[in-house]
């Protein structure tokens, strides 16, 4: 199993070898420093921290910075911990877009887009209330009854209602890599990822 972040620069379409179009995400991906390789041993678990983005040092905390400065490494934006990864790895060693090859299946976790406050049937889909007869002038996008009022008396969890949207840790799976390019540190990963444009996301591969 094999890990990298990179940033989300959008979103293009390639031909393949059957000659259809296949709309891609490309991902400039790496390299990103390992900070420190945790094992059952020392730490009681088995895990990877990797590092990635350029940061000054005082732009981070002097715990953070200590960690890079014991690694041996240049200060990094982000400080990323990843559990349960298979493979022998050192402290200083980069991981690069040179660990995954064309025909892989990644999955993709990313922060989707924000989407602010919004009402049930943007954020649950639901049909409203329809044709603007008897009366209906302005419940047309309302969510209706969320509970009934003698019992139980409130509004059971989970109740869907109007809310923030987005903006959540997101991740989809089974996802092919159409190609890696290690001269520009690009990854291309059939179809789209969560996330904005420039937005962090992580690719691991299943």
């Amino acid at each position: 199993m094999s890990v990298i972040l990179g940033k989300k620069l959008g979103m293009t379409s390639v031909f393949n070898e059957k000659g259809d179009l296949v709309p891609c995400t490309v991902v400039e991906a790496g390299p990103c420093p390992i900070v420190k390789v945790k094992t059952k041993d020392s730490d009681g678990y088995d895990a990877l921290q990797i590092g990635y983005g350029d940061s000054r040092t005082d732009k981070i905390s002097k715990p953070v910075a200590g960690q890079f400065s014991k690694a041996g490494v240049a200060p990094a934006r982000m400080l990323k911990e990843f559990r349960n990864i298979r493979g022998v790895y050192a402290v200083g060693e980069a991981i690069t877009v040179s660990a995954f090859t064309k025909g892989d299946t990644v999955k993709a976790v990313g922060t989707s887009k924000g989407k602010g406050f919004q009402g049930v049937v943007r954020r649950h889909h639901f049909s409203g209330v329809g044709m603007q007869t008897h009366g209906q002038a302005d419940r047309q996008r309302a969510p209706g009854s969320i509970g009934a009022s003698s019992y139980p008396s409130r509004v059971f969890k989970g109740q869907r209602m109007a809310g923030r949207m987005g903006g959540k840790k997101t991740t989809v799976r089974n996802l092919k890599i159409v190609d890696v390019m290690p001269d520009s540190n690009l990854i291309l990963v059939s179809g789209s990822i969560p996330g904005a444009i420039n937005s962090v996301v992580e690719l691991i591969k299943m």
